[in-house]
């Protein structure tokens, strides 16, 4: 499957717990104030992938704990990165995928666009809009203080946001 992406990094220990090969989506409708990747908001923008290529590459490294889909904005492109988000699974790796969606706009929009399928694959969900006026560099794996490390698996089963202790 064919997907837009602004770039890839083999070995990223910034985006989530681990040693993470990191897919950067191409396009965003948030346009964050101070956001880190403002080059992935055009949704023209970017290259086309083959996520068979992708998978390869992360096959190819040993000592990844998981992958991560950011971006960009990664719902925006829900369905391909589900698919890519089952076969990674089933090699043993964890997901992590960042979202300036809520996990409560995504869970009650979870039948539209492939979100629920996104999300079913998803291990963990860091969700919110970088916000500038809450940057904090003390905080792991987000920007902004209003942003979430969500336990995607248990928010799922109840239905309400579940954060991850780090």
């Amino acid at each position: 499957m064919d997907l837009r992406i602004a770039g890839t990094v083999n070995d990223s220990i910034v985006d989530g717990e681990g040693i993470r090969f990191t897919v950067f989506v191409q396009g965003c409708p948030h346009h964050c104030e101070g956001c880190q990747n403002p080059q992935t908001h055009d949704f023209s923008g970017g290259t086309i992938a083959d996520t068979d290529d992708l998978i390869k590459k992360i096959k190819e490294n040993p000592l990844l704990d998981g992958v991560t889909f950011s971006g960009g904005e990664p719902f925006c492109q829900a369905e391909i990165l589900a698919d890519m988000g089952r076969k990674i699974k089933s090699l043993g790796l964890d997901i992590v995928t960042y979202t300036g969606y809520t996990f409560e706009e995504l869970y009650e929009n979870r039948d539209k666009n492939g979100w629920g399928e996104l999300l079913s694959v998803t291990d963990y969900l860091v969700d919110g809009k970088f916000i500038l006026a809450l940057k904090s560099y003390d905080l792991k794996f987000r920007g902004s203080r209003n942003q979430r490390y969500l336990d995607c698996k248990k928010s799922l089963e109840s239905g309400k946001p579940i954060e991850k202790i780090l």
